[in-house]
Order: C-alpha cells, then structure tokens, then sequence
C-alpha cells in the first residue's frame, strides 16, 4: 500500500507566490516523516512572513511541527494589518529604491543603500530591528532574519500602497530627507541665502535642511507629485494622519 501524500492547500491571497501548475490545485508532495510543516510551505515557495495561522487536519500547529501521511495543511495569509515593532523601523532591498524614498516623504524611518548583500541586509535589519521589505522571496526565507514582509506589485505606486494597507503605519509627511532618511527641521532663509540660485531665492521663502546630509528642501518644482504621493497615502490609510511641518515640501537644491 502506498503512503498518502501531504496535502497543501493555500489561502487565495497566496496562490500568486506559488509555481503556476499548484496556482489551480492543492499543493501534494510525499511525506518523508522529517519536513516541518514551515520547510513545506517555504519550498513550495511562500515565505513565511507572508502566512499567517497554519492548521494541520484542522488543528493550528507551528511552524516546527511534523505532518504525519496523509496530512492536510491550511496554510492561511498573515492578517491586515500587521502592527509594525515600536518605533515603526524599515529596511529596503536594493531594488526598492523609488519606494524608499516615496516612504521617506511619508514621514517613515526607512534605510536603504543600494549596494547590501543579502547576508549584510539580514545583519542590518536585526541589529537595527528594521522590519526588512523586499520582493526577493529566498531572502525572506532566511532563518537569521528577524522581520521581513513581500512587497506586491511592480510599480512604486502599487508597492506604496501594498506596505500601507499592510501594515497601517503612522504618518508624518515632510519630515524626513528622501535622499538620506535624516531629520528635517526648518532653517531660516536668510541662514542658507547664500546657498541659493538667484531663482530660489526670489520665488520661495520656506526652506527646511536635513540634519544629517543638510540638503535643502522647498517647494519645488517636484512639489505636486510629491503632495499627491501624501494624499494617496492618506486615502489608502483612510484616516488623516500627522500632518507635518506645512510649506516644507518640494525637490532638494534646486526649483
């Protein structure tokens, strides 16, 4: 008599991160009597950051424990929203640089350079305790890794949204450097009137500096997309969040 294979079965708001045959079908795979329930789903390709309560024959299980012959697992998506650790850290991949800065802009705490091996990317996240965003699913795999989540979509936009449905987080635009992540704190325009081209210096009078990299900022001509990225993100959120420092927008050093 042959053994009865493991069942799998994903929840729908999974099945994209799955090979396209197991898209249509419950995953089933020979049980060895030694794979965890976590090593089952993770090599059928969903990290499990992305999931959420695992049940084997109905009963809720973690991720260590061994399905016996037969087994079926239900593997469900892990719940919307997703508290961020206090205070709200992040860490981008490389591939993520739009959204860092677009993150940035929102007021969040969001690290990113664009030359992190994966091994450095899980040493920062942990040390820091950044919750580590990527669209890189064997890094998120990684067992040393203290916090990761998948990032859906392919453009920013829908990668924005994606990270603020998910997590929720508290926003307060215009008060970060969305080159550097520094802190941004308003400078008094006859303090930096040197620094200005003859244009700027006649068309604005608001001007904040980053404290780290000490990028000036005003309203610039960048100024209405960056003002619609805050008010998309106020919409996905759906309530009014920290409004920041008002008049303090725009492209840095330069109209």
């Amino acid at each position: 008599m042959s053994t009865p294979p493991l069942t799998l079965r994903f929840a729908e708001e999974l099945l994209f991160l799955l090979p396209a045959r197991h898209r249509r079908q419950p995953v089933r795979l020979p049980p060895d009597g030694t794979s965890t329930v976590g090593h089952l789903v993770q090599s059928a390709g969903v990290p499990l950051t992305e999931t959420g309560v695992l049940r084997v024959d109905g009963t809720p299980v973690p991720p260590s424990h061994i399905p016996g012959p037969g087994a079926v697992v239900d593997v469900a998506a892990v719940p919307r929203p997703q508290p961020l650790p206090v205070p709200a850290r992040l860490l981008l991949d490389v591939h993520l640089g739009t959204l860092a800065r677009r993150l940035r802009v929102l007021g969040l705490d969001t690290a990113y350079a664009d030359d992190r091996s994966d091994a450095e990317l899980v040493a920062q996240a942990n040390a820091e305790h950044r919750v580590l965003l990527t669209q890189d699913r064997g890094l998120l795999r990684r067992r040393a890794l203290w916090r990761g989540a998948y990032v859906r979509g392919g453009r920013p936009d829908v990668q924005l949204a994606d990270v603020l449905a998910r997590f929720r987080p508290a926003i307060d635009p215009w008060t970060r450097c969305p080159a550097c992540n520094g802190l941004l704190s308003p400078v008094a325009k006859a303090e930096i009137d040197h620094l200005l081209r003859p244009g700027t210096r006649r068309s604005y009078d608001s001007f904040q500096r980053c404290g780290s990299c000490l990028r000036l900022y005003w309203p610039g001509a960048h100024h209405d997309r960056l003002a619609a990225t805050v008010r998309d993100a106020r919409a996905v959120l759906g309530r009014q969040t920290g409004v920041g420092r008002s008049g303090s927008s725009g492209a840095p050093g330069g109209d």
